[in-house]
């Protein structure tokens, strides 16, 4: 592999123009694209085949009206009384608003101070325009004319978009972390450069599949977060690498060649195993989580072979602007890194019981994980959906936000009432609403508890138990049967992901030990983060600092999307940083003498590639969206726990007393697994074939 990208490197160079306009023209083919096809996301979730949904479609054949697949807002008023003559006026406006089917009858709360209307529309949420939503809008405003605070929930209203200025803070240090790393404003400009190009395309590519599948919103969010952090990664192992190749006396042209064939396979490995891992994700069987894996994937994919090709392209055009590295005379001035992984040699146990107790510690949360579905209470405090989840809330009681329903035989429907209503947490009971055939009655239920209470979770289970119950359906029953389907899914795909961990590695650094430790590392990483995770945003630990405006459970599919992302990055930094170790080791090197020099020449950019993750992470805290803000501090603290305490303490300590025996292999086991030479063993012995391979004390850097 390293001789075929070695070829691939240097054709790039040489056809810098052709590459560079073929990359442009897919960009605006791309977004022309997405202009002329792309359809607006949505912002609910569903499972096929969950109880939930198998009551949703006994309500399609029975009592279709009722089975919900049609656009639905819920006006809310407030008012010290709530004005009945602004109400009228408001729900008049709405009547006569585009696509609607019907407006119902105001209902006040007890002193009149909230009441609410429901809006029906004719079609679906995701075939409403943008003049339908104004209009809804509009019809509200003319009760806010009159005085009225008037505040619209449901799917009918598209909750505000995703802000790139997340984007633009963690573009901004990654530059600054680039521009420290390299001291070039061009050497720290290509990775960015390409990563926005490659973003572009994979958030396009997700546009145009809009015109094909109902895809969240959260998606193309997901997508760009991942694949803007790995572009700017796997483009500054490359240019990093470029710039010793040039040190070692080459010419630009071979150096760009060399940098591709050594740095762009580890970069190939380290993006597929981020492809593998999020492709993995359909094996869970959950169709939104499959749609967030394989479009982050594709991102990923595309960023990995615009590192391959685009970057030597341009590493063409910027000529003699990116410089050689610096040569330092380590012995009489060692660097940061060496002072640092020396200190750790000294005194291995003590740094390796530290960074696993530490971990451990903060995992200790985790024990109490919840998992649930985002609900209009966990919006941003200032859209007007959560201004009118809280408006309910307080006029009606916690439980009015997440109505469940209940369908029943309708000769069952009076005796099923009258369990119901002996239940522990229901509030109210609706009369039986039969359909016309005259077979099957539906109840809506009030819990007494929060949609994202865990009693309203066991409410839903007993109304289940209830003996002729056919089936308990709405918003909140949907959450609860996803996230307990999701947290079944969690441990088998955490499995097959520290497998599938445990086997590349073996494959790249033919050992068993050094696999056994990456994989251990890893789930420690995991666990450290589902314990901030825990501690932050469900026990609401350092909410404030955080901009958390709510706790509640994590969202649910959250976790198994943290394990394939995590693992996809933890086995990038486990492969640049340790392939030098053992690069050196196979060279001659002592094995604890490897460990030193191997780190030394990773840990910088490790350290400079976790920053701007970190940075591109962290940055989408930002953001309003209390989803995005989970997604963002989960991704951003895996990153410092794994590449800062797992990569930067516990990889060395531990690889320093193993020694020797880290390498191990069985003989037979070595005669069994193919070579995939991520170091570019076979592409040195190639070029040293050729008569061009540079000084032995440079090889390879």
């Amino acid at each position: 592999m390293a001789t075929f990208l070695y070829r691939l490197g240097r054709f790039s160079f040489r056809r810098r123009w052709t590459v560079l306009l073929a990359w442009v023209a897919l960009l605006i083919a791309a977004v022309a694209g997405m202009a002329l096809l792309s359809k607006p996301t949505t912002a609910s979730f569903s499972i096929p085949g969950t109880p939930a949904q198998q009551a949703i479609d006994l309500l399609g054949e029975r009592f279709p009206q009722a089975a919900g697949q049609t656009a639905a807002a819920r006006v809310v008023f407030a008012g010290s009384p709530v004005d009945q003559g602004a109400v009228d006026r408001t729900v008049a406006a709405l009547r006569t608003a585009p696509q609607v089917a019907a407006v119902g009858e105001v209902t006040p709360n007890a002193d009149n101070t909230v009441a609410y209307t429901q809006v029906t529309y004719k079609v679906a949420a995701t075939d409403l325009t943008t003049a339908d939503q104004d209009a809804l809008v509009a019809a509200a405003q003319v009760g806010r004319d009159a005085g009225l605070t008037v505040e619209i929930s449901g799917d009918a209203l598209t909750a505000g978009g995703h802000t790139p200025i997340a984007e633009i803070i963690g573009l901004v240090v990654a530059a600054v972390v680039l521009l420290i790393t390299f001291g070039s404003l061009v050497a720290a400009g290509l990775p960015l450069l390409t990563a926005i190009l490659g973003v572009g395309i994979g958030a396009a590519g997700i546009g145009i599949a809009t015109a094909f599948t109902d895809l969240s919103a959260t998606t193309s969010t997901l997508a760009m977060m991942l694949g803007l952090a790995v572009a700017i990664d796997y483009a500054l192992f490359i240019v990093s690498r470029y710039r010793h190749e040039l040190a070692a006396g080459h010419d630009r042209a071979e150096a760009a060649g060399r940098a591709v064939g050594t740095a762009g396979s580890a970069v190939v490995f380290a993006g597929l195993t981020v492809v593998i891992a999020l492709a993995g994700l359909a094996v869970v069987g959950i169709p939104f989580l499959t749609q967030m894996g394989v479009a982050a994937a594709a991102t990923v994919a595309v960023s990995v072979i615009i590192a391959l090709t685009l970057l030597p392209a341009l590493l063409a055009i910027s000529g003699g602007k990116i410089k050689a590295v610096p040569v330092r005379d380590h012995a009489a001035r060692p660097a940061l890194g060496v002072r640092w992984v020396r200190v750790i040699a000294r005194r291995p146990v003590a740094f390796l019981l530290a960074a696993v107790v530490g971990l451990g510690v903060i995992a200790l949360p985790a024990a109490s994980l919840r998992l649930g579905l985002p609900t209009e209470g966990s919006s941003a405090p200032d859209t007007t959906q959560r201004k009118a989840y809280d408006l309910l809330a307080t006029g009606f009681g916690p439980g009015f936000n997440g109505p469940l329903t209940v369908v029943t035989d309708a000769g069952d429907a009076g005796r099923v009432t009258s369990e119901i209503q002996g239940l522990g947490n229901v509030a109210l009971v609706t009369p039986p609403v039969t359909n016309q055939a005259g077979d099957t009655s539906i109840l809506t239920v009030i819990p007494k508890t929060a949609p994202d209470d865990a009693a309203t979770e066991d409410l839903v289970h007993d109304l289940r138990d209830v003996g002729g119950t056919l089936g308990v359906t709405g918003t909140t029953a949907i959450n609860v049967d996803i996230s307990e389907k999701l947290a079944s899914a969690l441990l088998p795909y955490l499995a097959l992901v520290v497998g599938l961990a445990f086997v590349l590695l073996a494959l790249v650094f033919r050992s068993l030990l050094v696999p056994l430790k990456a994989t251990l590392g890893f789930l420690l990483s995991v666990g450290a983060t589902f314990g901030a995770l825990v501690a932050v945003f469900q026990w609401g630990w350092l909410a404030d600092l955080f901009g958390v405006s709510q706790t509640g459970p994590i969202i649910s599919f959250l976790p198994i999307l943290l394990i394939g992302i995590v693992f996809g990055l933890a086995m990038d930094y486990q492969v640049f940083l340790v392939t030098r170790m053992r690069e050196d080791y196979v060279h001659g090197a002592d094995a604890k003498d490897a460990v030193v020099s191997g780190f030394s020449h990773g840990a910088r950019v490790v350290t400079a590639a976790a920053l701007i993750m970190m940075s591109v992470f962290f940055g989408f805290m930002l953001g309003p969206e209390a989803i995005i803000k989970s997604v963002g501090f989960g991704l951003g603290v895996a990153i410092l726990f794994d590449a800062i305490v797992v990569r930067m303490i516990l990889v060395p300590a531990v690889m320093t007393l193993l020694g020797r025996s880290a390498w191990w292999l069985p003989r037979w086991l070595d005669r069994l697994l193919p070579n995939v030479d991520v170091e570019g063993e076979k592409l040195t012995r190639h070029l040293a074939a050729a008569g061009t391979e540079e000084p032995k004390e440079l090889a390879l850097r």
